[in-house]
């Protein structure tokens, strides 16, 4: 029996899953990770890299990496690397391939058909474009469901009787989005969006890299960000410190050799504290909160008709980000799904009825 693979074809990240013996579950891409950069690369040879291997090399060569390609979709923007024009459309596919390859990796099977997930506000023909990626990918797209269902999907809220008002907080990467969805006879149905299409966890690296340029330049007088290899490592570093304050109340970032002066080669290694973070990222959070606001207004409900919060994107991980939602529907969010992982577990359920 063909397996279709759940696709979440994301802005910042991709995820790929698929049913094994009626569960949900996530295909590791043949680095090992869960998750997939959605990035691509163009080598001077003219080798193409995707995934993790292209996000390394994306500060040191940012002429010839495309990043966040999702926000394209739909337009007639074109993507130049060495005279070659490259549409929105084909990027994706590149993308689409080493999901679908590392998918056929791990199955031992061909795998040529896929549901990929969309934001709830994707138009018509943003949704035309995701489909011709995943045919430009060899894949038929026997659907393509919005994000936010394909979450409450994951969370198998459409097996409830009752009708229920779900409001989805999706910070990822790149993007901030939230959706109000209804369900009722196991059909959902969105009755508002809102967001920042120019807001998400990339945000919060930047905070932090900012913070470790201005210190090291306060204590070595020198100023790293005209280093593209040195801001590609503390980039990374970022990333890392992020990750880390998550489940602790303070991370060392530690970055050995960063570069080199007349008095010898220069090294960064400083404290941050959950709280410093937090202080650093406030305005990032709280810019969350009025487009949450304005989604239920737009769907004519308060925190009280809000019967259930599900978190979507790694993002929401940030303890400051779950406090803030908390704060403002009163309710604890559903947890026990990975946040960067259940848009493509209900995508794969999906495929899977």
């Amino acid at each position: 029996m063909a397996k279709i693979i759940g696709i979440d074809l994301g802005t910042t990240n991709s995820c790929v899953a698929v049913m094994e013996g009626g569960e949900a579950v996530v295909i590791p891409n043949a680095e090992g990770g869960r998750t997939t950069p959605s990035v691509v690369g163009f080598t001077k040879d003219g080798e193409r890299l995707v995934g993790q291997i292209a996000k390394r090399q994306a500060v040191a060569n940012p002429d010839r990496t495309v990043a966040s390609i999702k926000r394209e979709m739909g337009t007639d923007y074109k993507v130049t690397i060495d005279d070659k024009r490259y549409t929105p459309q084909e990027i994706s596919a590149m993308i689409l391939t080493k999901l679908k390859n590392d998918a056929e990796a791990y199955l031992g099977q061909k795998v040529t058909q896929a549901v990929i997930t969309v934001p709830a506000y994707f138009s018509d023909s943003q949704r035309q474009a995701t489909k011709d990626a995943g045919k430009i990918a060899g894949l038929e797209v026997l659907r393509i469901i919005n994000e936010p269902t394909a979450a409450a999907l994951a969370y198998g809220l459409d097996k409830d009787d009752k009708s229920h008002k779900i409001l989805v907080y999706d910070l990822g990467g790149g993007t901030f989005d939230v959706s109000i969805l209804e369900l009722g006879d196991g059909v959902f149905e969105v009755l508002a969006t809102n967001g920042n299409t120019r807001l998400g966890g990339d945000d919060f690296d930047k905070a932090i890299m900012d913070w470790v340029i201005a210190e090291f330049k306060k204590n070595e007088g020198v100023d790293l960000s005209k280093d593209k290899a040195a801001m590609q490592r503390v980039k990374d570093a970022a990333e890392k410190a992020k990750i880390e304050l998550s489940g602790m109340t303070k991370t060392t970032i530690n970055i050995p050799f960063i570069t080199v002066s007349s008095a010898g080669p220069l090294h960064i290694d400083m404290d941050l504290t959950r709280a410093k973070f937090d202080d650093m990222t406030a305005n990032l959070v709280k810019a969350t909160i009025a487009p949450t606001l304005q989604a239920m207004k737009d769907a004519k409900l308060s925190a009280k008709d809000i019967d259930k919060v599900i978190l979507v994107g790694g993002s929401t991980r940030i303890p400051a980000v779950v406090d803030a939602i908390k704060n403002v529907i009163g309710k604890e969010p559903y947890k026990g799904i990975n946040p960067d992982e259940c848009v493509a577990l209900g995508a794969a359920i999906q495929g899977g009825v």
